[in-house]
């Protein structure tokens, strides 16, 4: 038997470098649909599940590491940290999700009514978006938690009002760029108004942009729930959130116990990743020019 033939039997003998990058992509966006789909039934599954009260104090077990009867061990009240950890998951992707989407919709507004009106309009939204830039988020958001109690809504506010700006320039950008395209010129020639162009022609095709953006958006505003709530400023100490997990187990950290600040820290890394990794692919797909950006 020939060389050539064993070639050709055995298959090629190498991989073009686009056939590695889709094999490479494939395999991100599986892991990361994965990770989400076990992420999305751990919140759903194991508090019904286990038949356990998050809440429930059992001084008697205090900081266990981990066994078969706690996996992730116990905190300093010995409280089961699995069930912690999944009801912390919980509050702080509902004040994710909440606040990217708040978020999403003020910057889409701001940003489609800049792009779409330009002019003077474009010129003060866009130095509304600059001032509100020029100060840190955590800075920012720390003054609007300290308006109000402790407590969901404030938080869900304050990532909100702090995390719009990214999406109101991309919004504005692309429909900048949408204004120079041939349809665009017709709607207008033909009668339509600015309302009807930017209702009919301009948003729809802005949507993947923000909704791509609200996406990315999720975990940021979990990090930053989390940051507040590290800090005492964020949710109420009782009510069980990531960040309220991570500030409660400093103490426990500095003693040598190391589960009660890993696991809840994982929470917050592994959807993050997740989110990331889908969010990429999708980005890929809506503007395929750009696939050697990462946007995070």
């Amino acid at each position: 038997m020939t060389s050539v033939e064993t070639d050709v039997r055995s298959g090629p003998a190498w991989r073009s470098p686009g056939t590695e990058r889709r094999s490479t992509r494939t395999l991100r966006i599986r892991i990361s649909a994965a990770l989400i789909a076990v992420t999305v039934l751990a919140v759903l599954l194991v508090p019904p599940l286990v038949q356990l009260d998050q809440q429930a104090v059992d001084l008697a077990a205090k900081l266990q590491p981990p066994s078969w009867a706690h996996p992730f061990g116990t905190d300093d009240v010995g409280r089961d940290l699995l069930l912690r950890c999944v009801y912390g998951l919980r509050v702080s992707l509902l004040v994710g999700v909440a606040a990217a989407l708040t978020a999403t919709v003020i910057g889409t507004a701001v940003g489609a009514t800049a792009g779409a009106l330009g002019g003077w309009a474009d010129r003060a939204l866009m130095r509304v978006v600059d001032t509100v830039s020029s100060v840190p988020h955590l800075l920012l958001g720390i003054f609007i938690v300290a308006m109000f109690r402790p407590g969901v809504w404030p938080v869900i506010v304050s990532v909100a009002l702090t995390h719009w700006l990214s999406t109101a320039r991309i919004v504005r950008a692309e429909v900048l760029s949408l204004r120079s395209r041939p349809y665009i010129d017709a709607a207008v020639s033909g009668g339509a108004s600015r309302l009807r162009v930017a209702v009919r022609h301009l948003l729809p095709a802005v949507l993947p942009q923000a909704a791509l953006a609200a996406v990315l958006m999720v975990p940021h505003a979990m990090w930053h729930e989390s940051a507040l709530s590290f800090l005492g400023l964020g949710l109420p100490t009782h009510l069980a959130s990531l960040g309220n997990l991570i500030q409660g187990a400093r103490g426990s950290l500095l003693a040598g116990q190391w589960w009660p600040t890993l696991f809840p820290g994982l929470f917050i890394i592994v959807p993050t990743l997740a989110i990331a990794g889908l969010s990429g692919a999708w980005r890929e797909r809506i503007n395929p020019r750009r696939r050697s950006e990462l946007m995070l």
